[in-house]
């Protein structure tokens, strides 16, 4: 198959996981919700893992994966929390400011510098935010969309993901230098489920039960962040990750449309628009 449409399956499955989240476990804690979107995908891709061992790694690579494991699992109760409580257009647009944080994470921990086109695909990104809120800003004048994001909790919380991401991405690609990205991968999104799991045993072992409470929702969501797992490892194993990355961006629109069609949220057409923009920038940022 060719990378791109297994990348829209990708983006896809990651949206709709976010949209059945939504819509069917919207009562479940924060804590709980990171137990379905991690654990149950680990189990799931645990045969994955086994087929594509990790190559013998030095002290480094476990030094990063301590890190890393911590800053996923934070990142994911925001995600979570985010979705859960606020309409989708509001929240995932916002995960396009991964790359433009990356600008300061790679430049800070790589020494990586951001070309003129990439600078332009900030303002595509700034400029998509700014059209999101632009009505909702209200007569407030040019600031008013910058207040009206500010002061929304599910778009500052997915902004803070935006943030995690940016360091989770510098450090994974730090710790991927030890393996080839297939074995990398299988091993990861395991080791993070695994972590999940282990937080939820140490600090209430209650939380499992969300694992069995519903059992065909847990599973459809479980499975469509497995399928999106599986995808990208597909995807990026037959082209550069900076393309894939940049279509598998494209799950935004996906959220966005799921909102319109699930979830009764209004002004499709600017929302599209704007979440189009954010598309376009975070490709020339990361190409």
């Amino acid at each position: 198959m060719e990378w791109f449409p297994i990348t829209l399956l990708c983006a896809f499955s990651l949206a709709s996981a976010d949209a059945m989240t939504k819509r069917w476990l919207g009562d479940y804690g924060g804590r709980e919700l990171v137990l379905v979107r991690l654990a149950l995908p680990a189990l799931l891709l645990v045969p994955l893992a086994w087929a594509n061992p990790l190559p013998a790694v030095p002290l480094p690579f476990w030094g990063w994966i301590g890190v890393l494991v911590p800053l996923e699992l934070a990142a994911m109760l925001l995600y979570v929390v985010a979705i859960r409580d606020a309409p989708l257009h509001l929240t995932l647009p916002y995960l396009a400011f991964t790359p433009v944080f990356n600008v300061a994470t790679g430049y800070l921990l790589l020494g990586e510098t951001v070309s003129l086109r990439g600078f332009g695909g900030i303002l595509l990104v700034v400029g998509g935010a700014y059209l999101l809120d632009l009505k909702r800003g209200g007569n407030g004048g040019w600031l008013a969309p910058v207040r009206a994001l500010l002061s929304r909790r599910g778009s500052r919380l997915m902004l803070a993901v935006a943030a995690i991401y940016s360091l989770t991405s510098v450090m994974g690609k730090q710790a991927m230098q030890y393996a080839d990205p297939l074995s990398f991968g299988a091993f990861y999104y395991p080791a993070v489920g695994a972590g999940a799991l282990l937080f939820a045993l140490l600090h209430r072992p209650a939380l499992l039960g969300a694992l069995v409470r519903r059992p065909l929702a847990n599973l459809a969501v479980g499975a469509a962040m497995a399928l999106m797992v599986v995808t990208h490892f597909l995807a990026i194993a037959q082209v550069e990750v900076a393309y894939m990355i940049a279509v598998k961006r494209t799950s935004l629109l996906f959220g966005i449309l799921y909102g319109a069609l699930l979830f009764g949220e209004r002004d499709l057409v600017r929302n599209l628009g704007a979440g189009s923009l954010m598309v376009a920038g975070v490709a020339l940022i990361i190409l």
